[in-house]
Order: C-alpha cells, then sequence, then structure tokens
C-alpha cells in the first residue's frame, strides 16, 4: 500500500511538474510576441504555425472573448486525435482582446502514459518481491523458532538441558540466553524443592522416632506419675518443634505466592528507615539490650521492586543477625549505591561464620541456635524472584562477627 501511495504521488508530482513547465513557456512566448510585434503583425500571422524559444512548435491567433475575466487562462483539447494546451494572454482589455497560443502536447502525454506503465511494472515488481522476500524471510526466522520449540517441547523435570545458543542466529542469541538463565532458576527451583522434601521428611521423621521410642520406653518401665509427666512434656516439646517446622513450610508457600505481587516503585531508603524501626522494637523485645544502628545513603535511591520480598530477605538478615549477636550488642543496617547497583548491608556481632558451608540449603543449621533451617533458603528465593543477589561473609575490619548483603542490580533503577 505504502508503495501504491508513494507511486500515486511521484506520478502526480511528475505530471503537474511537466504541465506547469508548459503553461509557463506559453506564457513567456505569449508576452515576447505581444512585446516584438504589433497588432497589425499578430493580425497578419493569424493562424500561423511559429516555433517557440523553448522549440515547441504552434500555432497563434488573435480572439475575442468578451466572457474572460482574467487576464491569463489555459485551457486542454482533444481534436484530431492529437492533445492540445492554449493560453488566451490579455492583448488589450478595453476591446476583450485575446492573444491565443496552441501547443500540441501529444507527443507530452505519450511521455507521461509511458511513466505512468513504467512506474506500474516497478510497483508490480517491487510488490512482487516485498512479497516473496517477506516470505523467503518469514520462513527463515522460523526455522530457530521451530528447533528452540522442538528442544523445549523435549523437556521436562528430569531433562532440562541448556539451548546450544551457537547454532542459532545472532539474532535470536539474547532469546536464546534467555530461556537457558529460565531453564537454570528452574533446574535451581526443582533442586531446591527436592531438598526441601527431602528435608521436610527428615525433619519431622526424627521428632516422631524420638517421641515413639520415649514413650514405648516409658510404658515397658512402671514408672512413676512425675516419669510420665516428663514423658508427655517432651512430647509436646518434640511437637513444638514439628509445629516450628510446618509454620516455616507454609512460610515457603505463602513466598511464592508473593512472587506474583506486582513490582512497585518506591524509595529504597524511605523503605529501609520504615522497617528499622520495626526491627527496633524487635530487639527490645528480645530483653536482651540489643541494639539497631542504621547508616543509610545516598538520601533517596528509586527503585521498582516486589516489597512483600524484600520484606522478607530484610527480615530474615536481621533475626539472624540478632539472635548470633551477644547481650548488650548490636546490629548495624548499612546501604550504598554504586554504578553497579545498590547495596543493603546487615552486620552482626556474633562469632563469625564458617564460610566453606552452604548457607543457602534448607534445613542447614549452623551455632547452637534453634530454628528450622529454613530462613536463608527462604530469603535466597526472594532475592532471584526479585532479580537480586545474597550472600553472607565475615566481617573484615578486625571484629568478630557475619555480614548479609544484598545487592540490587541497577538494571531495576528507573
Amino acid at each position: 500500500m505504502l508503495i501504491v501511495i508513494f507511486s500515486i504521488i511521484l506520478y502526480s508530482y511528475i505530471k503537474v511538474s511537466i504541465h506547469h513547465s508548459l503553461t509557463d513557456s506559453l506564457e513567456k512566448e505569449a508576452a515576447n510576441i505581444i512585446k516584438k510585434h504589433g497588432i497589425e503583425v499578430i493580425e497578419r500571422q493569424n493562424g500561423v504555425t511559429f516555433q517557440s524559444q523553448s522549440g515547441h512548435r504552434g500555432t497563434m491567433e488573435l480572439v475575442v472573448e468578451k466572457d474572460i475575466d482574467k487576464d491569463l487562462k489555459f485551457e486542454t483539447k482533444y481534436e484530431d486525435g492529437k492533445d492540445f494546451l492554449s493560453i488566451l494572454y490579455s492583448y488589450d482589455k478595453n476591446s476583450s482582446t485575446f492573444l491565443k497560443l496552441t501547443y500540441d502536447i501529444t507527443h507530452t502525454n505519450i511521455v507521461l502514459k509511458e511513466i505512468l506503465f513504467s512506474i506500474m511494472v516497478i510497483n508490480c515488481s517491487a510488490i512482487f518481491l516485498v512479497i516473496f522476500h517477506a516470505f523467503f524471510l518469514s520462513r527463515m526466522l522460523l526455522v530457530p523458532i521451530k528447533t528452540l520449540n522442538y528442544k523445549l517441547s523435549d523437556m521436562n523435570e528430569n531433562f532440562l538441558n541448556p539451548i546450544d545458543i551457537t547454532s542459532l542466529p545472532e539474532e535470536f542469541s539474547p532469546l536464546g540466553e534467555g530461556i537457558n538463565k529460565l531453564i537454570s532458576r528452574i533446574q535451581t527451583f526443582i533442586k531446591y524443592q527436592r531438598e526441601l522434601f527431602i528435608g521436610i521428611a527428615h525433619e519431622l521423621k526424627t521428632p516422631l522416632a524420638v517421641m515413639k521410642t520415649k514413650n514405648e520406653v516409658t510404658l515397658l518401665k512402671k514408672e512413676n506419675f512425675d516419669a510420665y509427666v516428663e514423658a508427655i512434656k517432651k512430647s509436646n516439646d518434640k511437637i513444638d518443634e514439628m509445629n516450628k517446622m510446618i509454620s516455616s513450610v507454609l512460610e515457603i508457600g505463602r513466598q511464592e505466592g508473593a512472587q506474583f505481587e506486582e513490582s512497585v516503585k518506591i524509595d529504597l531508603i524511605k523503605f529501609l528507615n520504615d522497617k528499622a524501626e520495626d526491627f527496633k522494637v524487635f530487639a527490645a523485645s528480645t530483653g536482651e539490650n540489643k541494639k539497631i544502628i542504621t547508616k543509610l545513603s545516598p538520601k533517596s535511591y528509586k527503585a521498582t521492586i516486589q516489597p512483600t520480598l524484600l520484606i522478607h530477605i530484610l527480615q530474615n538478615f536481621v533475626q539472624n543477625a540478632l539472635k548470633f549477636t551477644k547481650e548488650n550488642g548490636s546490629v548495624t543496617i548499612i546501604s550504598r549505591s554504586s554504578k553497579d547497583g545498590f547495596y543493603v548491608e546487615v552486620i552482626d556481632e556474633g562469632d563469625g561464620v564458617d564460610e566453606s558451608k552452604d548457607f543457602f540449603a534448607p534445613f542447614r543449621r549452623f551455632g547452637n541456635k534453634s530454628g528450622a533451617g529454613l530462613g536463608l533458603f527462604l530469603a535466597k528465593g526472594a532475592a532471584e524472584a526479585i532479580g537480586a543477589l545474597i550472600s553472607l561473609k565475615n566481617r573484615t575490619d578486625g571484629c568478630n562477627g557475619a555480614i548479609a548483603t544484598l545487592f540490587i542490580p541497577k538494571a531495576r533503577k528507573k
């Protein structure tokens, strides 16, 4: 359609330009004849064929037209198989006398028709080539898409092999890389899900076995009333442990639901300040005189993110830091920005960590503190969902303790 419209505009422009050139030539020729010759000479040459300065041949005559109001008028006519263009140029206004010059423009119209025919032929050829190229190109583009489709359709949770992007056209490399990143995340998710299910079975089986053994031993012996009460109390303690475990598992489900939360644009500094106030209240409730210290910069940093998942990460960092910080100690929350992104660090005053361990696997407990061992596992899942990275290292400032770091890449900044 664009080709047709452009061609119509082009032909119209050529036609108007040629006719404008002819009318200009006739007008100049009429003015030149009146300037050089008197009326008597023109009358003697009335109806005589002449050749203009531009090389056109035509006829000239004097005519009287009472109804013409304008000094200049052009007209075209078809006669004896030829096309003519005439000009009526005012010679004497009082007597309504005009000099009429007529050009034979048959050859010009033939040329215009040939131009129109050539444009139509070119248009048809161009449209055919465009359709052919589009069809051929679309088939070429569909080949790698079909290849990707075949590879993806053969995958399942047991066979998630990355796609060889070297065999794809350069234009499809970003798509292949994106699919491979998605496959990697799915592999990680499946791996953690398997570890989680195995861990749940193991963690729940252990207290159940302890409860059963204790109850069987108590029933075999003729114990006194206090022994039975003690056995029931220990059973209740194990039940409480299992309830905590089940609560942690339910938290995983809630977090997965939070991943579908719509991202919103927030000021991370204001967000951290608000949450720090809640963390200070929580620190005071421990009864161990622990403090929360904030050192936040810059003054403002806007980012589009899922707040619920961000809260999951920060809460886990701060709760762990308070858990391992000794009495009368402090937990410091630091934020900073760089050319790469935004960092949040939660620094405790505990005994540090063994950096050779995998802190983010499910049901991995470190130290002598109680817990289900799912906190960092959940934090890592939340970080991956918002496109962030987390890490846990020992302090490097000569003091005991660990640093939990959240890094939000700058790509998330809007």
